[in-house]
């Protein structure tokens, strides 16, 4: 027998060693995507909170952020909108819930030109799309904030329904209801019992994808004569600026603990034993 010896240069690579580098890019690359983003969006909060805080005298002081419940017609735009989130919200799943799960159970073939309807709201002006809402709308909505309900949920159905059909494209739609079907449940028990818990994470998207389209929208409110708090913070700053920017951010932070709330219910179903 004859021994080799194998010098230690003449030794393979360890392929792991070249593995976990390989895994290590991609998440320094999302790290410096992230990064840039975070400061992208903190700079002008730091801004504008910084601006809050600062008197008249360059002292820093809360008082912006104190004096915004006394503020005239705060009160009342806080409660429009909130209200128009809730209409709005119920509005949109009534309608697009029923529609996504129809066409998705007995007209499959009609989902790409429900794709191209539900594109429609982004593509078209806000003036035509109010012009168009008050030519076919009855007087006795014309009045009413309903009226700005109704066009916010067209404004909302292509995020509405692409979140829908997301969630149904995910679960086994036809066997679901085959086998709640056989089971003997009516239509009213398959949807409630069956189609929404499969489709809870969706309808908590659609959910959270409405309200922060209500709470922030300007165009449509200010075309509509409607003085929401998006478009009460508008005519509010040419009195007091400094109120303005903390009621900005105020709506922001307080839609987002909202947006976060509602999300967490997806979190809390995830994580409960079975």
């Amino acid at each position: 027998m004859v021994a080799v010896a194998v010098a230690p240069d003449a030794v393979e690579p360890d392929p792991g060693g070249s593995r976990s580098a390989r895994r290590r890019r991609p998440r320094v690359g999302r790290a410096g995507i992230l990064l840039v983003a975070a400061v992208y969006f903190a700079v002008p909060f730091y801004a504008a909170l910084r601006f809050a805080l600062t008197s008249a005298t360059k002292h820093w002081t809360a008082d912006a952020f104190t004096r915004i419940p006394s503020q005239e017609g705060f009160s009342a735009a806080f409660t429009l909108s909130m209200r128009l989130a809730a209409v709005t919200t119920a509005l949109t799943l009534g309608l697009m819930v029923p529609t996504a799960v129809y066409v998705h159970l007995r007209l499959p073939k009609l989902r790409r030109v429900l794709d191209g309807i539900t594109i429609l709201p982004i593509v078209i002006p806000p003036i035509v799309l109010v012009i168009g809402v008050l030519q076919v709308m009855p007087s006795t909505l014309k009045g009413t904030p309903y009226l700005l309900a109704l066009e916010y949920v067209v404004l909302a159905m292509p995020f509405a329904y692409r979140s829908l059909d997301a969630g149904l494209g995910a679960i086994d739609l036809a066997t679901l209801v085959e086998a709640s079907r056989s089971l003997g449940a009516g239509w009213g028990t398959t949807f409630r019992r069956v189609l929404l818990p499969n489709l809870r994470a969706a309808l908590l998207s659609a959910t959270v994808l409405t309200i922060a389209l209500v709470l922030g929208e300007f165009t449509l409110a200010s075309l509509d004569q409607y003085q929401t708090l998006p478009v009460w913070i508008v005519s509010f700053q040419q009195d007091d600026s400094h109120v303005s920017t903390a009621v900005s951010l105020a709506a922001i932070a307080g839609t987002s603990a909202l947006l976060v709330v509602i999300g967490s219910f997806d979190g809390r179903r995830r994580r409960a034993p079975r």
